[in-house]
């Protein structure tokens, strides 16, 4: 086996180190994370390529795996090697988010570094650094200064994760343009990738065969979890996995460009993190912290125009057809009146911030056009939108407009524009905006999620730093922890968001697709979803499209699905006089601390919320197509006070096909010593907001 060949050198490696005078250099090493809880072995292969496997718990979970890099003109990199040198290291910190899930972050872990250099020539030399944290582990490489080299163009990389068993998966295609497909969940011997391009709506994307994209989470037989990711994605292509089913393993497959190269870089540089998230609770993969931090500090001197909120939207009522981007055809719906009219819900119930879209000239060939590119400027407004009086009404009724900048997938016209755009926002008090990218990237040839769009992406980011303008990116790049040193980067789309429910082919989202999401795609970041529709079935707007869940489930996306901007997505007239915007109103966006309380990928998920600076708790759980009893164990609260806990939960006869609004609201004491128990229907849910008498 070959776990048996790796234990075995490191064994022999360690009689030779006890027993000869002079011994000669290790050719196998070991680091475990501060508790012992995981563990990574490394040792030099008989073919010289270094091989590691990962243990949780004692437990074998990553069978012996190794790495190689193939390049543009020069031979593969991988055998041969010998370690010259090792470097150890103890990370020990607590930092603190300026926003998110939690306020203080720990950041504790054990870090190895392997020197290594070719035995023959060219003698190419490459190091490897490996961490080890009690919720998972990671490695990176570093290419130094080659003699003779100034960059390298890597044609691919092959870092393999070689599993231990046919695990059960929950995956999206590798698809190189769009992370918005519904996840498949199989084993992993029968995952099908090439043909899941189940995204009719949008243009054609790029799929490798049989790939996934990341986060992509397993689940052993042992009932072990694990999910495979990357962090720190800087001046690189982001990571998709190939699919090796004769093996049972993941081998990296970097996103391409148009010659075909995978990454090219001037040495020396480092790659992003590796990341393996280790857990044997579900909850704790969401709970994991190790995603950020393996990114650098926060590079921000001034946080303080950072703003988490709830915001609410000129752009529900496109996705519903009932108004339009573009101005032609009598419909448009970003005029100064209409968004008067938002603005009066929102100071009127407590919601921060408006997004309008279609608000700027060229939306009229903004996609199916080839020649798209420039059709956007960012500073002219439509000659319906007073741009600047809706400013000053919203500011006098302390409402913030969010900004929109639609590319349509044109990163070259809009990095011409950023100064003068984002001079334009900081002008008018503006501190946030929503960009996008649908459609084929222009250039052709360019992807998404490759590395001359990874670089665009933060270039907007730090460009926006410099007028303190926070990001919500839609069809972004993969969230890799970056918004740890650049808080800035507030949160993104990157999934089958609440849009889909409005128009997509199938219908809408299936019922279990949050119970999915948030053990797969929200280890990465903050998700802007969008939750906030009351009107389920969408009535009598689209009779073929529905959201399918209860307004229970959706009223628990506030807790679940985090994110620091949060949109209230409907149209005022079908929220205006609901009871269960109170929940709205009432439930924070900015957090002290988290806990989840239990779950199950694809099943359910109950997460507990604290809002930060406050002594108010807020509690949310959805469930799948399957009804089901959950119970609440209210131990997280502070011993010796009493909360007021009011209740949304799902009626009696709500189901989220037949009667998705019928909604129970009703308040009783509770403690740290109280234990409710919650019963789900289809699709169901319930929140809770926790607020001590």
């Amino acid at each position: 086996m070959k776990l048996n060949h790796l234990a075995l050198l490191l064994l022999v490696s360690l009689s030779l180190l006890a027993c000869q005078e002079a011994p000669e250099a290790p050719t196998a090493f070991s680091i475990s994370s501060p508790s012992a809880t995981t563990k990574i072995d490394l040792a030099l292969q008989e073919d010289g390529s270094l091989g590691y496997a990962v243990f949780f718990k004692d437990q074998l979970v990553i069978d012996t795996s190794t790495f190689s890099f193939d390049f543009k003109s020069a031979p593969n990199l991988g055998k041969g090697l010998e370690v010259l040198s090792t470097e150890t290291k103890e990370i020990r910190e607590n930092w603190e988010m300026p926003w998110g899930e939690q306020r203080e972050v720990v950041n504790n872990g054990n870090e190895l570094q392997l020197n290594l250099r070719e035995v023959v020539a060219p003698n190419r030399s490459l190091s490897i650094t490996f961490r080890a944290y009690d919720d998972g582990v990671a490695y990176r490489y570093h290419f130094p200064e080659q003699e003779g080299k100034s960059e390298l163009v890597i044609m691919d990389e092959n870092t393999e994760f070689m599993l231990t068993g046919d695990h059960k998966v929950w995956w999206i295609p590798g698809d190189w343009d769009i992370y918005e497909h519904v996840y498949n969940e199989t084993q992993f011997s029968a995952i099908d990738a090439t043909s899941k391009r189940d995204n009719p709506n949008l243009a054609q994307t790029t799929i490798p065969e049989n790939a996934v994209n990341t986060p992509v989470t397993l689940k052993t037989a042992d009932g072990i979890y694990l999910s495979f990711h990357e962090a720190n994605l800087t001046d690189y292509s982001g990571m998709t996995l190939k699919v090796d089913k004769d093996r049972m393993g993941f081998v990296s497959e970097l996103v391409g460009s148009p010659d075909d190269s995978k990454v090219t870089r001037s040495l020396p540089f480092s790659t992003p993190w590796r990341t393996i998230q280790i857990a044997d609770r579900a909850g704790d993969l969401i709970e994991s912290n190790l995603i950020v931090n393996l990114n650098e500090p926060n590079k921000l001197e001034d946080v303080s125009w950072l703003k988490p909120m709830k915001y609410m939207g000129i752009w529900w009522e496109m996705h519903l057809g009932t108004s339009t981007w573009k101005l032609e055809g009598g419909k448009h719906g970003a005029t100064t009146e209409n968004a008067k009219r938002y603005i009066d819900f929102a100071a009127a119930n407590g919601i921060e911030g408006l997004l309008v879209e279609g608000w700027n000239t060229g939306w009229e060939r903004w996609i199916g056009f080839e020649d798209r590119e420039g059709v956007f400027d960012f500073v002219t407004p439509y000659e319906d939108y007073d741009i600047e009086e809706v400013v000053r009404y919203g500011r006098e009724k302390g409402v913030e407009l969010v900004m929109h900048h639609e590319t349509s997938a044109a990163p070259r016209t809009y990095e011409q524009q950023l100064d003068t755009a984002y001079a334009l926002m900081k002008k008018l008090g503006i501190h946030s905006v929503k960009t996008g990218y649908v459609g084929k990237i222009i250039p052709a040839g360019q992807y998404h999620h490759g590395q001359w769009m990874v670089n665009h992406y933060r270039k907007v980011l730090e460009q926006a730093v410099k007028y303190e303008v926070a990001i919500d990116a839609h069809e972004p790049i993969k969230a890799t922890g970056l918004r740890r040193t650049y808080p800035n980067m507030m949160t993104r789309e990157g999934l089958r968001g609440q849009e889909f429910n409005a128009w997509s082919a199938e219908g809408g989202n299936p019922v279990d697709h949050l119970t999915v999401v948030a053990f797969t795609r929200m280890l990465a970041g903050p998700i802007d979803y969008t939750p906030g529709v009351f009107n389920l079935k969408i009535d009598p707007f689209k009779p073929d499209n529905r959201v399918r869940h209860t307004l229970a489930h959706e009223l628990a996306l506030y807790v679940v699905i985090y994110s620091p901007l949060q949109m209230v997505s409907d149209l005022p007239e079908h929220l205006e006089g609901q009871p269960g915007m109170q929940f709205v109103r009432d439930v924070a966006v900015d957090w002290e601390q988290s806990k989840v309380l239990d779950g199950e990928i694809g099943d359910f998920v109950v997460i507990a919320r604290q809002e930060r600076g406050g002594e108010n708790w807020f509690v949310g759980g959805i469930g799948d197509e399957n009804p089901r009893t959950l119970s609440v164990n209210f131990d997280f609260l502070p011993k010796g006070k009493t909360y007021t806990a009011t209740i949304y939960k799902d009626g009696p006869n709500a189901h989220w096909e037949s009667n998705p609004n019928e909604l129970t609201i009703a308040q009783e004491n509770v403690t740290a010593d109280s234990k409710l128990a919650f019963d789900l229907v289809s699709g169901g849910g319930f929140a809770i907001s926790l607020k001590v008498k």
